[in-house]
């Protein structure tokens, strides 16, 4: 038997993320949480900052967070996690994306999503299964070379979990996406960190049932 099956279908789920990082979610709140967030940035900044500057800091940050929205949200994006702190002084280039839930049908009509799972994991190159709160999940990792005719500004690390919502009927399915660019001549065992860190942040995952 299927381990998504025969289980109560969840309204949602939680996912800790990492010290500081912060979450935006992308269909309401959204103006909310950047403000809060460039409010703390502005307040961390260096006590000899110039204070003439602050303005231009605080619209460059705004900018720079309506970019990253606008992305996340171009990928059905519900729910955007960031690093908002340094990491050793270190600005880390990653963000994690929860993508809202996509209706996908069955392999046959009694075959389960577990079926679907394993489809996809046949034309995947480096998926594995994995489990996320008993529940069968589908993990892929590859690098994405820069290629601006089909909009891939910079390289990045992309590692992908899809989830099936135990329940739920049709099937559907929740894709959870990390993303680290991946700057000349870096130390790829930087990336093979930030990667473990993911699936540390993966391994948080619980479905919401309140």
């Amino acid at each position: 038997m299927s381990i998504t099956e025969n289980r109560r279908s969840p309204n949602g789920f939680n996912l800790v993320p990492p010290p500081g990082w912060d979450v935006i979610p992308l269909r309401t709140g959204t103006r909310e949480a950047i403000d809060h967030i460039i409010r703390k940035a502005v307040a961390q900044l260096p006590a000899g900052f110039p204070k003439d500057d602050i303005p231009k800091a605080r619209l460059k940050l705004n900018q720079e967070f309506k970019k990253v929205v606008r992305r996340a949200r171009a990928k059905g994006g519900m729910t955007l996690y960031l690093p908002t702190e340094r990491f050793d002084g270190v600005p880390l280039p990653v963000s994690i994306v929860a993508a809202a839930p996509i209706e996908i049908p069955r392999v046959r009509p009694q075959s389960g999503p577990e079926a679907v799972l394993a489809a996809l994991a046949s034309v995947t190159p480096d998926a594995e299964m994995r489990e996320l709160d008993d529940t069968a999940a589908l993990r892929s990792e590859r690098d994405v070379t820069a290629d601006v005719a089909q909009g891939v500004d910079v390289a990045h690390r992309r590692v992908e979990y899809f989830v099936p919502v135990p329940g739920s009927c049709p099937d559907q399915y929740l894709t959870f996406s990390f993303s680290a660019l991946i700057a000349p001549e870096s130390d790829p065992a930087f990336y093979d960190t930030l990667v473990e860190l993911f699936d540390a942040v993966m391994g948080t995952f619980r479905w919401s049932y309140a």
